[in-house]
Parts: structure tokens; C-alpha cells; sequence
């Protein structure tokens, strides 16, 4: 086991706070930084796979993220035109296994009060902009440590990937969504289920239950629309009256939650890319979450490949005597489960969100059909609960 060491985590989202409660479990001092004046979260609602939630059982706290998510038991998408079923993955396939909807609030929450119960120090107002050595850089050209190790927790554009030791690879996604936090509409939607439609591939809508944010308060659903980054100014300046009028056309069930949309504000706008590292390390420095891996949403993968890494981190920390043995080992393990998972996100986004004519057609009469067949329903639940393929972490995939 690596002696214990004192450690700082740049980010204090998903991946920067679980792996400081990980990591101060282990014996390691922790210090995490935020640039935010309290630390909060980004985003709406997110899927966690049976993958993450052992993770999160791992560190103690599935059961109060349980009660505060939404069951999924079934990801269900029609194509509006023809009514056609074009995506139908049940968990009930793989017998007990489930996913879990979670406000992105609700899971900071969970996080965030058990670091703060641990004692875990969260340095905010601390902008990383930068390295030197194992210094960390803040805002005001102010700078803490040197650390035994920095763990970089920023996503996708930290400015810390420059530290690492292999090239970064990067490609920006033409589309993105438009997406709020609303009240749970109720029927005709089902609470365990995430429904979607599609106009061919460049619409995609979708409705996921995603529990509350706090235990006793309202269950709401995200709510999200496919978009061109490069046409959210044209969607701003056509007025949101307009656009509802389209989404309603398209799916009349949405009237409940467009009516809880007052303002173009509501609608928040996240881009997508598809970012490697092809090695998540530099000298005394180590990648997780979305700053060593990032694709586009369509597996639902992200925050669960993040705790997937800090889980395999922990373990390599306690494996190994030597920091940069650990390290490597992190990569290594991680590296397969990562790779099938990008090529898988890169395989299926564009049925879903792109300017073909044929690869809908493709998606709406072929895969369709193959997709009732049982063993392709295995494995399409098997990719969606993030089982595919060894984790790298200890996870026991799925049967």
C-alpha cells in the first residue's frame, strides 16, 4: 500500500468528491478545491447504472442516494411520425439489476454531506488554473502545496490536461441539448422509466423521472431537447413560445411540463464532445471522470465511469507500494472498459443525434427489429448498466 499522502483534488463535483472520501478512508489527507463560493452542483438529471450505484454502495451511500432517486426499470423511445418503438432496453432481463434517476443536485448532496461529515477540507473561491510541480496554481496567483499527488476532477476543458503525458484527443460534437429541472408531470409517464421521441435524428426529446433533491421535497423529471450548438442562438432569438408549439406538436403528452416552462431561461444548454487522454496521468498527477474520458450522453455512462475510476484508483493506491506504479496500474485497468464504452457512444449517437437521412431509416426498420430479439435484449441491457465489459474496478458484471 502506497504511504499514506497528502492529496489534492481539483473539482468538487461527482468524481472529486467521492474520490476524497474514498481516498481519507484509505488513511490519505485530502484537500479538495472549488471555484464556486460554496461548492454546488452543474446539470440536471443523469442515469446511475448498477455499475455506479455498487460504487456508491461501496462508499457507504447507496442507500440514502436510493431513496432520494427514481427506480428505472426501462429506457422506452418511439419515433413521433410512425409511432414506431425504436428503443425498448428492460433491466428485468438481467434479473435484479436496475437503474437509479437522480437529480444531479440530489447526488451532489449526498456527496457533499458526507465529505463535510468526514471532515474532508474544501477550499472554495479557488479557481485551478494551473501546475507547477506538485504546486497547484489558483486564482489571484495564489498557489497551495506541493501535494504527494493532484487528482484532477475539472471535466472535460481543465486546463490541467496539458500536465498529462500523452496527447489529449478531441472532438466536439455538432449537437447538444436543451434541458430543465421541472415538476414530475405524472401520467402518462411512467415514473420508472426514461421515454424518449426522435424526429429522425436530428430531434431528440426526452422525459426522466429524477427523484428529489432532498429527502421530503417534490419529485421532478428532466426534461431535454436535441440541438445544434451553433442554432441555440437562432432557438434564443425565435422566442420560446415557438419552439413549444413545435415540441408540442411533436409530443402532445410534454403539455404539463411546457406549461412550467416560463422562461427561455429554464432551458439550459450543454455541449457534448468526445475527449480521450490516451493516458489519464502525468508526473504525480492523475485524470478521473470527464477530464480523462468524455463522450456524448447516449449510454448514459458518464457519471458512472467516474466513479468506476475512483474506485479503481482507491484500489491501485492500496495495491501497490510505489505512487507511480499505482498510477500506471489505474490506467491500465481502466483503459479497456473506457475504450468499449467510447466506441460504443461513438457507434450510436448518430441514429440519435445527427443530419442523416439514412441512419434513422436504418435505426427506425433494422436495429428496431433486432433489438426484440432476446439476446440482443441482454445486451443492450448489459451496455446500458455499464456490465459490457470488466470495469477495471471490481465490478462483477451483471448475468
Amino acid at each position: 500500500m502506497v504511504a499514506a499522502l497528502h492529496i489534492a483534488i481539483c473539482g468538487a463535483g461527482p468524481a472529486g468528491l467521492s474520490a476524497a472520501l474514498a481516498l481519507q478512508a484509505c488513511g490519505h489527507r485530502i484537500t479538495v478545491f472549488d471555484q464556486f463560493e460554496r461548492p454546488r452542483p452543474l446539470g440536471s438529471g443523469l442515469i446511475l447504472q448498477p455499475s455506479g450505484l455498487a460504487v456508491l454502495d461501496w462508499l457507504g451511500l447507496g442507500a440514502r442516494m436510493r431513496a432520494l432517486g427514481a427506480r428505472i426499470d426501462r429506457l422506452y423511445g418511439k419515433a413521433a411520425a410512425s409511432g414506431r418503438v425504436v428503443l425498448d432496453v428492460r433491466y428485468e432481463v438481467l434479473g435484479a439489476a436496475r437503474g437509479l434517476a437522480v437529480h444531479r443536485a440530489g447526488l451532489f448532496n449526498v456527496l457533499h454531506d458526507a465529505a463535510r461529515a468526514a471532515g474532508i477540507e474544501v477550499e472554495t473561491l479557488s479557481q485551478v488554473k494551473d501546475l507547477d510541480g506538485c504546486s497547484v496554481i489558483l486564482n489571484e496567483a495564489r498557489r497551495a502545496g506541493p501535494f504527494d499527488l493532484v487528482i484532477d476532477a475539472l471535466g472535460s476543458h481543465s486546463p490541467l490536461i496539458a500536465h498529462a503525458s500523452a496527447p489529449d484527443y478531441r472532438q466536439p460534437l455538432a449537437y447538444g441539448a436543451i434541458w430543465s429541472s421541472l415538476p414530475w408531470p405524472g401520467p402518462p409517464f411512467d415514473p420508472h422509466s426514461l421515454v424518449q421521441r426522435y424526429d429522425k435524428a436530428s430531434v431528440m426529446s426526452g422525459v426522466l423521472p429524477i427523484g428529489c433533491v432532498r429527502e421530503g421535497e417534490a419529485a421532478q423529471a428532466a426534461f431535454f431537447w436535441s440541438l445544434k450548438v451553433a442554432d441555440f442562438p437562432r432557438w434564443q432569438a425565435q422566442g420560446l413560445q415557438r419552439w413549444k408549439e413545435r415540441v408540442h406538436i411533436l409530443w402532445p403528452e410534454t403539455a404539463p411540463l411546457l406549461d412550467s416552462i416560463a422562461s427561455a431561461e429554464q432551458m439550459v444548454l450543454a455541449r457534448y464532445d468526445h475527449h480521450t487522454l490516451a493516458l489519464p496521468y502525468g508526473r504525480k498527477l492523475v485524470f478521473i471522470g470527464d477530464s480523462a474520458h468524455s463522450t456524448s450522453p447516449q449510454l448514459g455512462q458518464g457519471a458512472n465511469q467516474a466513479l468506476l475510476d475512483v474506485k479503481t484508483l482507491t484500489e491501485c493506491l492500496q495495491r501497490h507500494d510505489d505512487l507511480a506504479d499505482a498510477i500506471s496500474d489505474y490506467a491500465r485497468r481502466r483503459r479497456f472498459h473506457v475504450k468499449i464504452y467510447q466506441a460504443l457512444s461513438r457507434l450510436f449517437t448518430p441514429f440519435y443525434q445527427s443530419d442523416s437521412e439514412l441512419l434513422p431509416l436504418v435505426r427506425d426498420h433494422l436495429v428496431a427489429g433486432m433489438s426484440r430479439l432476446p439476446l440482443a435484449q441482454r445486451a443492450l441491457a448489459r451496455i446500458v448498466c455499464g456490465s459490457l465489459a470488466d470495469s477495471g474496478a471490481g465490478i462483477v458484471p451483471s448475468r
